[in-house]
């Protein structure tokens, strides 16, 4: 057994070597690009919502407050007549200033390499064998990045395509973090 705490090094390593990836993938390769589709009057929508004065956060309509709302004929038919909508509603400001997306984003490379650690470290000894390690942390991490992707096809009608572009990006991530704690392992 490991400790996690002794695997600080290269759980840095794989949280920035995901996150220049992660900058590769969508500064350049730009695969991303038709994720999230305009709408033929975005104005218009943007006009229409604003006078909602919505905070952030995410919104579904029709919305039933109950189980038995939602089984009524009056609910069913709003959504038959829809449209049936997921709504994210994100703070106001200039798109390109990420900075604090930026800075969560590379916490949260740290946290699942915390937990790569933590696992390959309960499953191998120091001086494992490079593959060993590999497999372990990057299966860890894989579950990290890319598998609760899914549930945004399952339930909020997010495409497949894009789905699977992001569980590849997922998987990269996870090839990373793998090499890095194989190379590093104490």
């Amino acid at each position: 057994m490991v400790s996690a705490l002794a695997l600080w090094a290269p759980v840095l390593l794989s949280a920035v070597l995901v996150f220049v990836a992660s900058s590769v993938i969508h500064m350049f390769l730009n695969w991303h690009r038709n994720d999230l589709r305009g709408v033929p009057d975005e104005d218009g929508l943007m006009d229409a919502l604003r006078g909602f004065d919505l905070p952030p956060g995410n919104y579904v309509v029709p919305r039933a407050e109950t189980a038995d709302v939602m089984k009524s004929e009056e609910f069913r038919a709003r959504a038959r007549r829809g449209p049936v909508a997921f709504v994210t509603v994100a703070r106001p400001g200039d798109p390109s200033a990420m900075g604090r997306q930026l800075v969560q984003w590379f916490a949260y490379c740290v946290v699942v390499g915390i937990f790569a650690a933590y696992v390959a470290g309960l499953a191998l000894g120091p001086g494992a064998d490079y593959m060993a390690v590999f497999k372990i942390a990057s299966t860890a991490a894989f579950m990290g990045y890319a598998l609760a992707h899914a549930q945004d096809a399952i339930w909020m009608s997010q495409g497949w395509p894009a789905t699977a572009r992001s569980m590849f990006d997922g998987l990269i991530y996870a090839l990373l973090t793998g090499g890095a704690f194989g190379w590093l392992w104490p």
